[in-house]
């Protein structure tokens, strides 16, 4: 297996999930900013990846499968960490409701690989904006100071929410994409039991 520069990158995101936790932990006053840091980088990577893999043709099935999960990973541990800190009814709901998402979407798309039609749970537009909104959410909440005056966290908090809804949404919509595939594959295992 060749490893390519867009695959290294997606390595380093993984690698860089205990090292966010550590330094979140870490008991000195530079420490959110240590880790929001952290997490801006390796959300910087997962596009910089996609961007090397396009513009010079990098692309492998190792990659292509390593990283959405670098990316599911880095934004668990970060909901994690942040319900941990600021443990609210709604922050545990937005965490769940986002990382539950994730998880039911990708078991979606693997089954839907297993049916040759996975390209009907291609990531979508909506499924983009979520991303952008809840990094920049988990930015917000992993920095937790007020910066210029500006309420940061609770800036993050009401990003957050607006990505679980965003979530919500794409997540609807996979399934809706999914849904004549998976109702067809039902209909031939009727069939085949008759």
């Amino acid at each position: 297996m060749k490893l390519t520069i867009p695959t290294w990158l997606t390595l380093a995101r993984i690698a860089l999930i205990p090292v966010l936790v550590i330094v979140y932990y870490l008991d000195y006053r530079w420490t959110n900013v240590a880790a929001t840091a952290i997490f801006v980088f390796a959300s910087l990577t997962d596009w910089l990846d996609g961007w090397i893999a396009r513009r010079y043709n990098q692309f492998s099935a190792f990659g292509a499968f390593l990283d959405p999960v670098a990316d599911k990973l880095m934004v668990a541990v970060a909901l994690v960490i942040t319900v941990q800190y600021h443990h609210t009814i709604w922050m545990a709901l937005w965490a769940s409701v986002i990382i539950g998402r994730e998880i039911a979407v990708s078991a979606l798309r693997e089954w839907m690989a297993e049916l040759g039609q996975r390209a009907k749970v291609a990531v979508a537009t909506v499924g983009k904006i979520k991303t952008i909104v809840q990094m920049v959410a988990l930015g917000f909440l992993l920095y937790r100071e007020p910066l210029l005056g500006l309420p940061i966290f609770l800036i993050g908090e009401w990003l957050l929410a607006a990505a679980a809804i965003l979530t919500l949404w794409s997540g609807f919509e996979y399934a809706r994409a999914a849904w004549p595939a998976l109702r067809a594959e039902e209909a031939k295992g009727v069939d085949s039991r008759n």
